[in-house]
């Protein structure tokens, strides 16, 4: 059975109609098309001469009746910052109704209350909605490590007859039937260059090619038949491969780079993907979820309304933060939100301290705003902007002048950060848990028996960045002229300044004949060898304190990947070093 036959069909079965005119003006299909269609289903048995449907036609579309509906609700929303480190994007309120809620109200419009909602950010969010409408949750716990292909897959013994739908859709008219004869997935007549998918003249899905913009997805999709057979069994068998850590489960839906499933377009005013906060005003200026408390300190400190503040966009979200750009007043400014459990890793009191120690020393924009409570900063945006190359001999040396520049300031703050404590206290932050590393008891006491030599070196105590690594070195461009400076001084404390040494060059997972280099740039071709000695096991040091930090965060649901690996490697590999030169 064609498309147009089985929409002619769907359109039979949805109400009665006089005519095959009437039938044409409803489908938007062309009469002759209506015509031969209705000639197919009356050769075919699905339908008679007068227009009611057979018996036959009755069981096609029973056996392809939706009966259930997967809810896809796991993810951070990550684009939605501000709103999403307050509320998952399934809450959203759109005329004070929530996302989720009317996505369930809808289904079960048409009698669908079989609902699975896979959850897994802020899951316990969504458990009302049990006692409420009779869901039930699924819950992702890798929803921080890899995309929603991974969600559908805890879900895919589901999929048979079922519709799949974003948890961040709001839909004018409601989207889903009481019958369906086919698999569909829906778009929208908008053309963005976000999208990989384009409709052709077929009215088939197929992929972008070639850097073309396609139509705008929508994300609701129907599966029934052998295309949700394949698609069980796409899903299962890409999620056994690490490739697909990151993959949408969209991707599951393409056979040779066509969508197996058939295009719905819809008018983009009648179904939106929200994804940005401006996006969210558009549908409603009145939604709960403008009233960010992040926003509402932007408008304070610019003394503006929240509606001036424009073209949010979401930052890469770094190791420790979220942040957002922004633009007020005709300036661009980015927003600092300080991450999940961050607040048992950094003392915001003591940042501002140290913000206020290198006001007006040029060794970074000084901070529009911060507070000292929460971590909330504003800071300028800077234009062509740039990180340092650590394999630049140009970038090191630049690093490297501007970072001994700030040590010979001996800048003084009122707070250290003990390398050794700090050790002991991220381990603390595992709630009793035991390293994911087999030897990890023996390679601390390794580490921890370089504390005697380290307390017994000469030391130039002063305000030290910690977290010189080469991701926080900024060139940016000003009135013509490439510039440098540092960025990230969360961690900065009174230290030795060579723990900056160290800690840019296992960030930079350098290897010896590397890090030997960067100390003769600093030192201008002239380290000394007890110095070079005391930076080695500075970097096992650090090596367990980030590998440790890396345990925290990964029972947050965080994962580093290679980083974390690297630098428990550090911890043993420099230990050995410092030894056989001590």
């Amino acid at each position: 059975m064609t498309k147009h036959e089985s929409d002619i069909l769907l359109a039979l079965a949805d109400r009665t109609f006089s005519n095959q005119r009437e039938l044409a003006s409803y489908t938007g299909y062309a009469l002759g098309a209506v015509n031969k269609a209705m000639h197919s289903l009356i050769v075919n048995g699905y339908i008679d001469a007068s227009m009611s449907i057979t018996e036959k036609g009755l069981s096609l579309l029973k056996a392809n009746k939706p009966k259930q509906a997967i809810i896809l609700a796991a993810g951070f929303g990550m684009r939605m910052v501000p709103i999403n480190h307050e509320t998952p994007k399934a809450f959203l309120e759109i005329d004070g109704q929530p996302l989720v809620e009317r996505l369930i109200c809808q289904l079960q419009e048409v009698g669908i209350h079989d609902i699975k909602i896979v959850v897994g950010f802020m899951k316990e969010q969504f458990d009302y909605l049990i006692d409420k409408y009779g869901v039930q949750l699924i819950v992702n716990p890798d929803y921080a490590k890899k995309n929603n292909l991974h969600s559908l897959a805890l879900a895919s013994r589901y999929i048979d007859n079922a519709y799949i739908v974003p948890s961040d859709v709001w839909c004018e008219k409601n989207p889903f039937s009481i019958n369906e004869l086919y698999s569909w997935y829906m778009v929208s007549e908008i053309i963005e260059s976000e999208s990989d998918v384009r409709v052709n003249r077929k009215k088939e899905l197929v992929r972008v090619t070639d850097g073309k913009d396609g139509n705008s997805m929508v994300g609701i999709s129907y599966l029934c038949g052998s295309v949700a057979d394949q698609v069980e069994k796409n899903i299962l068998d890409m999620c056994k491969q690490p490739e697909y850590d990151g993959s949408f489960w969209e991707t599951a839906l393409y056979k040779d780079n066509k969508m197996m499933a058939s295009a719905r377009v819809v008018p983009s005013s009648e179904a939106v993907e929200i994804n940005t906060y401006e996006q969210l005003r558009d549908l409603d200026d009145h939604s709960e979820q403008l009233k960010s408390d992040a926003l509402e300190v932007i408008a304070k400190v610019f003394n503006c309304n929240t509606s001036d503040i424009l073209d949010i966009q979401v930052l890469k979200k770094g190791m420790t933060n979220r942040s957002f750009l922004f633009t007020v007043n005709g300036a661009k400014y980015i927003m600092r939100i300080p991450g999940e459990g961050t607040d048992q890793l950094i003392n915001r009191e003591n940042e501002a301290e140290v913000f206020s120690s290198l006001k007006g020393k040029g060794l970074c924009d000084d901070p529009v705003y911060i507070n000292p409570k929460n971590g909330y900063k504003i800071t300028k945006f800077l234009e062509g902007i740039r990180t340092c190359d650590p394999h630049s001999e140009d970038d090191l040396m630049r690093c490297m002048r501007l970072l001994k520049k700030f040590h010979d300031m001996k800048l003084e703050v009122n707070h250290t950060f003990d390398l050794f404590e700090k050790i002991n206290f991220y381990e603390s932050l595992w709630n009793g848990e035991k390293s994911v590393y087999r030897d990890y008891e023996i390679t601390k006491q390794h580490v921890f028996e370089l504390k005697d030599y380290i307390d017994k070196q000469k030391k130039d105590i002063c305000l030290t960045h910690i977290d010189a690594v080469y991701d926080n070195f900024l060139f940016y461009m000003c009135e013509g002229e490439e510039k440098l400076q540092l960025t990230d001084w969360e961690y900065s404390s009174m230290q030795d300044p060579h723990v900056d040494l160290a800690m840019f060059s296992i960030y930079a997972f350098y290897n010896k004949e590397q890090v030997d280099h960067l100390l003769d740039l600093y030192y201008e071709g002239e380290c000394p060898e007890d110095v070079r000695t005391k930076v080695y096991a500075y970097m096992a040091i650090c090596g367990l304190l980030w590998s440790n930090w890396c345990e925290y965060k990964s029972h947050l649901g965080i994962e580093f990947g290679e980083y974390s690996l690297r630098q428990y490697r550090y911890a043993k590999d420099y230990y050995k070093l410092a030894k056989e030169r001590m």
